[in-house]
Formats: C-alpha cells, sequence, structure tokens
C-alpha cells in the first residue's frame, strides 16, 4: 500500500463502487445492523456497530443460558467465561498465550489496577511516566494514583499529530521510573506507537510498562507475549463491538502474576471463591484481577465480533483499515484541504491506526449538522473531526459519502 505525498499532485479518488466490489472482506459489512436513517457511520472507533447474529445470541441467553438454567448457568459456563473470553481476545487480537487475558470491570477500573499493581511490584520507585495528550482517563487515573501514593508524575511533551516515541520517552526514564503508561493508538492522531521498542526501553531501566490498546484491540496486530508486554488494558465496545458499556480486559504477562497484587481485593479473585474464608489470597492466575461479580450480559455481544476477527483474520482486517484510512486520505485532500482542512494524522500508513483526523475551526459546527444528515464521525475538541473506520461494517461507499457531505457542510457555512 502507497503512501501519499501531501507535496505532490494526487490524481482523483477511484471510484467507491469498484473499491467495495474489489474489497476482499466486502461481504462482512452485511453482518452488521444497518439503519435506514445513517448514511455513514463514521465513528466505529467509539462504538462499533451490533451484528445482526447478536439478536440470536441475546434470545438464546435469555431463554436457555438465563431463562432455563438460571443460577447454574454460573457453574455450568458463567464462572469461567471472564478468563475463556479473555483467552479467545488474547489469541485472536493480542498475540497472546492463554491464561494471560481477562475481561472484567471498565476501562477506568482496570487501568487502576494495572498501574496500581505495577506501582506496588516496584516500592523502590516512586515515578509513573505519562504523555501530555493521553485520552483524558489515563491522565486523570494517574493523577489520582500519584496522589495517593506520594509518587511523582513525569510528564511527557508529545507532538499532538503524533504520539510518544521512543526518543521522547528516553530523556525521562530512569532508575526512578516505576511505570509507564503509554497509548498503544493515538485516540487523537491515530498514531501508532512502537511497542517493541518503548517495553524494551521501560525494561532496560528496571521499570514495568502498561499498554492502553483501547484504539488498537481488534484492528492493529500485535504481539505481547513475543514483545514481552507486561500489562495491557483496553475496552471492548470499539473495534470489538460489544456495546455500549461492554466490559474492558485486562492482560498480564504470565511471569509477573506472583508479584502483581491487586489493589481491590473482591471474592471473584480470590484463590478459592466458595471458601469464604476469612482472609484474602489472590487467585495465582490471571483471575486474581476479577474483583466483583462478571458482567455476563455485557460479554455477550463481543463473542459475536470475535468470531468474525477470527474468521476474517486480523491481517486481512489490518490490510481493509490501511485501504480505508488511505482512502480517506485521498478525499480529504482532494475535496476538503482546499477548503482550508488540516490533516492531523500520520501519512504513513504503517504507523496510523484506523481513524484520520481532519482539522478546522468549523468542525464543532460542521459535526452537528452531519449527525442531523445521517452522517455521523465524532469532534474532538478544539477543532479535531475523526474519522473513524471499522473495517469489517464499513464500506468505501460510505467514507465517500461521508467526506462528501463534509465537504457540503464546510462549503455552506
Amino acid at each position: 500500500m502507497t503512501t501519499l505525498d501531501p507535496a505532490a499532485p494526487d490524481p482523483a479518488a477511484p471510484d467507491p463502487a469498484a473499491l467495495d466490489a474489489a474489497d476482499p472482506l466486502a461481504a462482512w459489512t452485511s453482518h452488521f445492523v444497518r439503519s435506514d436513517d445513517v448514511l455513514a457511520y463514521l465513528d466505529g472507533n467509539s462504538l462499533g456497530r451490533p451484528m445482526t447474529a447478536t439478536a440470536d445470541r441475546f434470545r438464546r441467553f435469555l431463554a436457555e443460558d438465563w431463562g432455563a438454567r438460571l443460577i447454574r448457568s454460573w457453574d455450568e459456563q458463567w464462572m469461567d467465561l471472564p478468563t475463556a473470553i479473555g483467552d479467545r481476545i488474547g489469541a485472536i487480537t493480542l498475540g497472546a498465550a492463554a491464561g494471560q487475558t481477562v475481561v472484567a470491570d471498565s476501562t477506568t477500573v482496570l487501568l487502576y489496577k494495572a498501574i496500581r499493581s505495577a506501582l506496588r511490584a516496584r516500592p523502590d520507585r516512586d515515578e509513573i511516566v505519562i504523555d501530555d495528550d493521553q485520552f483524558p482517563t489515563d491522565r486523570f487515573v494517574v493523577e489520582g494514583i500519584a496522589a495517593e501514593h506520594g509518587a511523582t508524575v513525569r510528564w511527557v511533551h508529545v507532538d499532538p499529530a503524533l504520539g510518544v516515541t521512543v526518543d521522547d520517552l528516553r530523556t525521562v526514564v530512569g532508575p526512578r521510573t516505576a511505570v509507564v503508561l503509554v497509548n498503544h493508538v493515538s485516540y487523537r492522531s491515530a498514531y501508532i506507537a512502537d511497542m517493541p521498542g518503548i517495553t524494551a526501553l521501560v525494561h532496560e531501566v528496571g521499570g514495568l510498562v502498561v499498554w492502553d490498546l483501547c484504539h488498537s484491540a481488534g484492528v492493529v496486530p500485535m504481539q505481547l507475549d513475543a514483545w514481552q508486554v507486561d500489562l495491557a488494558v483496553g475496552c471492548t465496545y470499539k473495534f470489538l463491538n460489544g456495546g455500549p458499556g461492554a466490559p474492558a480486559f485486562l492482560y498480564a504477562r504470565g511471569v509477573l502474576h506472583a508479584e502483581l497484587t491487586p489493589p481491590i481485593q473482591g471474592w471473584m479473585g480470590a484463590e478459592d471463591v466458595f471458601a469464604m474464608a476469612d482472609g484474602y489470597r489472590p487467585a495465582p492466575s490471571i483471575r486474581r484481577f476479577v474483583s466483583g461479580t462478571p458482567p455476563i450480559t455485557g460479554m455477550l455481544a463481543m463473542q459475536d465480533m470475535l468470531d468474525a476477527i477470527e474468521g476474517a483474520g486480523i491481517e486481512a482486517v489490518r490490510n481493509k483499515s490501511t485501504a480505508l484510512t488511505e482512502y480517506a486520505l485521498r478525499l480529504v485532500d482532494e475535496h476538503l484541504v482546499p477548503l482550508g482542512v488540516q490533516v492531523a494524522s500520520p501519512r504513513d500508513a504503517a504507523v496510523r491506526g484506523s481513524h484520520v483526523m481532519i482539522r478546522h475551526a468549523e468542525f464543532r459546527r460542521v459535526v452537528a449538522g452531519l449527525w442531523d444528515r445521517g452522517v455521523v464521525p465524532d469532534f474532538r475538541n478544539p477543532d479535531g473531526l475523526r474519522i473513524g473506520l471499522s473495517p469489517l461494517s464499513t464500506t468505501f461507499a460510505e467514507v465517500a459519502a461521508g467526506v462528501e457531505a463534509i465537504r457540503e457542510e464546510l462549503a455552506a457555512g
């Protein structure tokens, strides 16, 4: 896949119908619920479309698993669901062997658990390193943990059109570094951070690294085991299509389980759940990161998307993602840049995730108008519009229709 040279004249973008006809993953788009009043859904990086198969899954769950088996389903399947689905997420999307990934709480809670566990595992160190363009949840959680423990936050300034790099971190990490928190894919620019390089750098100075995978899980291939990642947290309602509020997952490298003590000690993470013991002893496995009763209904929808990603193959998903963002950039350059729009995502597809950030002073107004006409991207303060492209559910025709609508709204203003 070639990348665009913004300085070179660019021929007109190809016909979207031809691109859809040639798309080897085109058939997957029919597996998702469609809405007659949505012309182009360009926000799959915030909330993925539901899959048509999920309606049958919910019906079976109500009639059989919950309705007929009732509480017996805990013994028959539900107790193991957090780790069973965690293993599938690990195998299909993370490059992780079984026994290291679990589905449990929200992203925020699991980030808290991961960072606190890492900080506790390095008691002779007092610094948490994070860049200044990470998602608000990540920054807020780090600030709260630092305040609780008297730790120091080391902020790394990064280019918001890109993201944190090995060189950015090299001058900051050192003997006081306990944990480094990094977004794998920047929520603004879609820049893909160098996971193996940054992980190796943090290990060189004796620290632990926590990766936020919210904008990469299910769309950007990775190898957590091979790259010796310590901990990672990701949500399931974006590219894993688990639905609004679906629980997040946590990965912890197997060799670290014994030294990672979760800060929220709940009965479901105990060594013997039904011993009703007087004191807490954590499970020796990844299950120690489960605290309360697992959100079983929240884990239903994501299973269908995992089936789809497994069927299509994560590398094929990535190829479609790259093709969609390349096409979006060609359209932006052709139709929107002449209207004053700026591209705020990497031009190099190798370091770009599955959305394109563009900037214009009028985008707050434009996005409101787009939503009214059934074109749904999202707005990011102060002037950013994200074109989010979920490869298995998004067509090239949607991208073309969306960019044309953006052009019309800008021109009308």
